[in-house]
């Protein structure tokens, strides 16, 4: 009696089984990212990190043509990398080909406090031989002195970094004179704080505190009075600053990306307006933090 034949093995997926994935991207390296898994499938969860990266990239694209075309290299900063989702995609899909050329001198650093994620991903860009690829062991704070990072850095990208860790990125950027930013903030806890401590002495005074009496309000208000600060600091050093959605609200709740581009703008006005906004609510004991004695000798 004839047999049945077992039925074949799945066919792992490829580039054309799976739309989300971009032409040219590794398939292997999406699995060693545990975006893909091993047979090449594509989860809930995988689908929308995915989404969030390349709708990401699609802003950060532009900004690093700008620079090749100015300066025929560009360097990254990748600040609380993680496990560098965004370095890595970045690199597979534009710096890939650059590190082929006859300078490689264009570079990724992802910058990352947890040394197993910065051990894992050193041996992953070894792996898939990304030479133009670094991994550092440092706070945000610390690489802005560290001697292992370029004196000037391009670009810089800063996903998610937590509460003051995104004003870190902005001063590595700031002293490392870089022409872009990609800023997507998340866990704005300072500010709030400063406002829940004066919220007695000042609750009363101005009708304006009512913005932030109850509880939720503060946190709310302190995360979005944090960026409109941030964004003044940026154009009051001379920064077109734009402010959009990274992805939609359903996707990620930490859902505002900041993009900032050095045109020597005009620094009195911005600079004037900071200044006011942290007197009007009364965060003037942060005013060391975004309002800087360069930003002083501007607004005079």
């Amino acid at each position: 009696m004839k047999r049945n034949k077992a039925p074949a093995a799945p066919v792992p997926a490829t580039i054309t089984d799976i739309p989300e994935i971009r032409p040219g991207q590794s398939v292997a390296l999406l699995q060693e990212l545990h975006i893909l898994t091993r047979d090449g499938k594509l989860n809930q969860d995988s689908r929308r990190k995915l989404k969030q990266v390349y709708h990401l990239y699609q802003f950060i694209e532009p900004l690093l043509k700008d620079v090749l075309i100015d300066k025929g290299s560009v360097s990254l900063v990748d600040h609380g990398a993680g496990k560098s989702y965004l370095g890595f995609i970045i690199y597979d899909l534009f710096f890939k080909e650059l590190s082929k050329g006859p300078d490689g001198a264009s570079h990724i650093y992802g910058i990352e406090t947890r040394d197993e994620l910065v051990q894992r991903s050193r041996e992953l860009a070894a792996k898939f031989d990304f030479p133009g690829m670094s991994f550092l062991p440092l706070s945000v704070a610390e690489s802005t002195t560290s001697t292992e990072l370029p004196e000037q850095i391009d670009i810089v990208t800063a996903l998610h970094a937590c509460n003051t860790a995104t004003d870190d990125a902005i001063d590595f950027a700031l002293k490392k004179r870089a022409k872009h930013m990609v800023l997507v903030p998340c866990c704005q806890a300072e500010v709030a704080s400063v406002l829940r401590k004066n919220k007695g002495k000042d609750l009363g005074k101005s009708a304006l505190t009512e913005i932030w009496r109850h509880p939720i309000h503060t946190r709310e208000f302190g995360s979005q009075i944090t960026n409109v600060l941030r964004c003044l600091q940026l154009e009051a050093h001379g920064y077109q600053v734009n402010v959009t959605e990274l992805v939609g609200w359903e996707h990620s709740m930490k859902n505002e990306l900041i993009i900032a581009t050095y045109k020597n703008l005009p620094r009195r006005r911005p600079t004037e307006r900071l200044q006011e906004v942290l007197q009007t609510v009364g965060l003037e004991e942060l005013g060391q933090r975004f309002y800087t004695q360069e930003l002083e000798k501007a607004a005079q």
